[in-house]
């Protein structure tokens, strides 16, 4: 019976232990903003989930539908608004101003997002982080007062011709919503 007890006390302990770690890294973690991607006719494509730590936001985007297969450029752009026909989201996010591209010497805009890869039945999962842009206050934050949305282009970004990267036109676009 004692050895039965004991077995339970480490459980409960053990338990207690973890329930205290993850409060922890749940009062660490920052903000949080998502975004419903859409197609030019307004539907429902997938959805991009954005969470900030200390320096820097994880982006993770699910592509469900509708986006051809291949590899596509992906942007944070400047401006929470994608209608009609995504133009009112305006430029690629770059509150430093400068040019597109990981490989130009003068960029990347903060915005700039490596590709995005659709598999054959026009789905993806997308992760990744970059520490140039911020979901709370400052110069870098996407969540300001005009929001900002996120893209995807029918073509893939070459990395390095500004302003776009070739990447040609949007095909998907969501607002970015804190929340």
């Amino acid at each position: 019976m004692r050895v039965g007890r004991a077995v339970w006390l480490v459980a409960i302990g053990t338990l207690l232990v973890v329930l205290v770690a993850c409060e922890g890294s749940v009062q660490g973690s920052g903000k949080i903003a998502m975004a419903e991607l859409k197609d030019k006719e307004g539907r429902s494509v997938g959805n991009a989930h954005f969470s900030e730590d200390e320096d820097s936001v994880s982006i993770l985007v699910n592509v469900l539908q509708g986006i051809e297969p291949g590899e596509h450029g992906i942007h944070v752009h400047e401006k929470g608004n994608i209608s009609p026909d995504f133009k009112a989201a305006g430029e690629h996010f770059s509150p430093a101003k400068a040019k597109h591209g990981f490989e130009n010497p003068k960029g990347p805009h903060a915005g700039d997002l490596k590709n995005i890869k659709v598999v054959e039945d026009g789905t993806a999962t997308y992760r990744t982080t970059t520490d140039r842009v911020a979901l709370s206050e400052g110069k870098a934050a996407i969540l300001d007062k005009d929001g900002s949305s996120l893209i995807i282009h029918a073509k893939a970004d070459d990395y390095e011709t500004d302003p776009d990267g070739k990447s040609s036109d949007p095909v998907a676009a969501g607002v970015i919503e804190g929340s």
